[in-house]
């Protein structure tokens, strides 16, 4: 199983808290925006639900060779 960088625009957060929600074992709220708990993580899918609910985008998930796996355009 290869591992997911998640990367998270904090100036595009609106704290809506869908990916806490969705991948909680992944994301937080801090101080009013989210935060993941780890950058590297395990392949989720709960981690690609909770970047394309993300009502801003501001979750951006990619492989270990770079490629966006969420959002999708």
């Amino acid at each position: 199983m290869s591992k997911w960088t998640i990367e998270l625009d904090r100036g595009a957060c609106i704290g809506s808290g869908m990916c806490t929600s969705m991948a909680p074992d992944h994301f937080r709220l801090d101080g009013g925006t989210s935060t993941p708990i780890n950058e590297t993580v395990e392949e989720d899918e709960a981690v690609i639900d909770a970047a394309e609910s993300c009502p801003m985008e501001a979750i951006l998930v990619r492989s270990t060779d770079g490629t966006v796996l969420a959002p999708q355009p």
